[in-house]
């Protein structure tokens, strides 16, 4: 099988496994992203996400986390729900709705590989889902998938942006797709005009430290008093930048079983999350992405814009 044989087997696997795109890049040095990362950086942009600072090499060039890659293959999942929470509740971020990506789609990742090998002999790769030094919206954009959106996420045409994004990093050469090169966002300014914490700055770059996701997620410490009256009842990941985003008036509902929201999680309002047990949060969100907050910051969040 050539490379182009081999290129279009991975895609047509990759539909049949329930990704809603798959691209495929050489698995080269970023040689685009290096200077961008570094002044992020130095920007403080990261705020206490200090894993952010490590392995800075590995972030810009895949071939130091998979011996001898030769491609990296980016894939996109689709998370849009059909049915969403109780508009005057509390909110969590639609991606925490059903079962932690991060397990299903690794297991897909890994089904993948599995059918490569399977079908061309032995390859070695690793399967990444957002918990490796992957630049993954670089890598996505290489691919061909989409562009980067002023609110940093990665845009599809026809599909919007409610999607996850993995990678498998192999060690066999393919044909490659082309860079998406057109930005096709244009003047609008919806995702940067509504972010009420105002992290989404006008230059295509997020103060992370700002981005309320960061603030109900991946900070530990006390919520700033500077972000009072600005959170717009977020308790755990923050969906405004995508919902005010008109490509996404062309994202439809997902077709996973595991990304299906429970009954109680879309019936709740503001007494009952203010009410919740740790038994009810395990029961709720036993295997959800949200114990990632655990109970304790959960509670954390619910306080901090109740007082």
């Amino acid at each position: 099988m050539p490379k182009a044989k081999y290129s279009q087997f991975i895609k047509q696997e990759a539909k049949r496994l329930g990704f809603l795109d798959c691209g495929i890049a050489k698995a080269d040095f970023l040689e685009d992203e290096a200077p961008k990362l570094e002044k992020w950086l130095k920007n403080g942009f990261q705020g206490k996400m200090q894993y952010l600072e490590n392995h800075f090499d590995k972030r810009l060039d895949p071939r130091l986390l998979v011996d001898d890659a030769k491609s990296v293959i980016s894939l996109s999942y689709n998370y849009y729900p059909e049915k969403e929470q109780n508009k005057n509740s509390y909110h969590i971020s639609k991606y925490a709705y059903g079962e932690d990506y991060h397990h299903v789609i690794k297991q897909k990742l890994r089904e993948l590989l599995q059918a490569i090998n399977d079908k061309i002999g032995e390859i070695s790769g690793r399967c990444f889902v957002d918990s490796a030094p992957v630049l993954e919206r670089a890598w996505a954009e290489k691919a061909g998938l989409g562009w980067n959106g002023k609110h940093s996420l990665l845009i599809q045409k026809q599909k919007g942006s409610f999607f996850f994004l993995a990678e498998l990093i192999i060690d066999l050469e393919l044909e490659y797709d082309h860079q998406t090169t057109t930005n096709h966002c244009g003047t609008c300014t919806k995702c940067i005009d509504a972010c009420p914490t105002e992290a989404i700055l006008p230059n295509n770059t997020v103060d992370g430290s700002k981005c309320i996701s960061y603030l109900t997620i991946e900070l530990k410490e006390n919520i700033p008093n500077q972000f009072k009256d600005k959170m717009e009842n977020w308790i755990f990941g923050c969906d405004i930048c995508q919902d005010v985003c008109p490509w996404n008036r062309f994202s439809k509902p997902h077709n996973e079983p595991l990304f299906a929201p429970k009954e109680e999680l879309l019936k709740m309002n503001k007494k009952d999350w203010e009410e919740i047990t740790e038994d009810i949060f395990k029961k709720v969100f036993k295997k959800s992405a949200v114990k990632r907050t655990k109970f304790a910051g959960l509670q954390r969040n619910i306080r901090f814009l109740k007082d």
